[in-house]
């Protein structure tokens, strides 16, 4: 399950020391070396080693996920590894643990993989893209997670919103728009799962964007499986998409031509696409107030609790609701 964070600093002890010697309680000494990686949610950092090597180590925001939560996550990365999917698995530790505790702090230590940020234009790396998210599918199909939540209507879209208006994020003047908005944007929502009908649930990547894939000379590696959940196949699949609308179905055209080389793709989720970014829309916003307290936060998000970010995200998901209406992609 997910839990809402209680500590508004959570990190404020992770200080070099605490990150050095925690990986000292694993066997594992720094040359020095300590490099900050783009992280908000946890805490993740590039550590030099004392044989010249370096690995990444993640330390996981306190009371977000149970600590069965996590363990779950990470058997489901070594099923794909052991499946010969590109991804990168924790390390084991002391009796094959992948989960390690230091002081306050849950941390996980991996491999260091080279690659950079895929640009996804071309035939080619689509279908590649395509063929691999398949391949996760496939293995993500044998059997549910137990411990991990779902995304659904409630989780990714009521709660957020309710937390949003109860909370005083939005601006007076737009309160009564917003309020209004985001009801609406929830009944397309509700019309588009309505149109796809029960469709299959699976164990997903989940936040299966660009900057979670690294892309080396073989090919694409999938990172951070930190939102993997249950879910409809296609939310691995639609961010992954980006212009108009044509654009985008000649892409998805090509990722489903790699995709169904290895599992078999539901075409009723087309309906599900412009419903999955409305409630990521909704989400990604109450993810931000609820880490507001955290101050990496408010640095990294100044534009946040601005009259205009929340004008242009009326102004958003008002050209959500008008998509959601338009009906799915019509694939080339």
């Amino acid at each position: 399950m997910i839990t809402m964070n209680t500590n508004p600093i959570p990190f404020s002890a992770l200080t070099p020391d605490t990150i050095l010697n925690a990986l000292e309680s694993v066997g594992l000494y720094s040359n020095g070396r300590l490099f900050a990686l783009n992280s908000y949610e946890n805490r993740v950092y590039q550590v030099g080693l004392e044989d010249a090597s370096a690995i990444i180590v993640k330390f996981y925001r306190p009371n977000r996920w149970t600590k069965a939560a996590i363990i779950e996550d990470h058997m489901f990365v070594q099923e794909l590894a052991e499946s010969e999917i590109p991804v990168v698995p924790a390390i084991q530790f002391n009796g094959n643990k992948t989960l390690n505790q230091f002081d306050d702090f849950r941390f996980s230590v991996f491999p260091r993989q080279n690659g950079r940020v895929p640009e996804l234009e071309g035939r080619e790396k689509l279908e590649w893209m395509g063929r691999f998210i398949g391949r996760i599918h496939a293995v993500g199909a044998l059997k549910p997670f137990k411990e991990r939540a779902t995304l659904d209507i409630a989780s990714f879209g009521v709660e957020p919103r309710e937390y949003l208006l109860s909370n005083d994020f939005i601006p007076a003047d737009l309160l009564e728009a917003y309020s209004s908005v985001s009801a609406f944007a929830l009944e397309g929502v509700r019309r588009c799962f309505e149109r796809a009908g029960e469709v299959e649930i699976l164990r997903l990547h989940g936040d299966c964007y660009p900057g979670n894939i690294l892309w080396a000379d073989d090919g694409p590696h999938f990172v951070d499986f930190d939102d993997s959940r249950m879910g409809p196949a296609i939310q691995d699949l639609w961010m992954l998409l980006s212009g108009d609308r044509s654009e985008m179905a000649q892409q998805l055209s090509y990722v489903l031509a790699g995709y169904e080389t290895f599992y078999n793709f539901d075409f009723r989720e087309l309906h599900l696409i412009e419903a999955l970014r409305t409630l990521r829309l909704l989400h990604y916003s109450a993810w931000i107030a609820k880490r507001w307290d955290d101050p990496a936060f408010p640095k990294a998000f100044p534009w946040f609790n601005t009259s205009r970010y929340w004008q242009d995200r009326i102004i958003e998901l008002r050209e959500q609701i008008a998509l959601m209406d338009e009906g799915p992609l019509a694939l080339a």
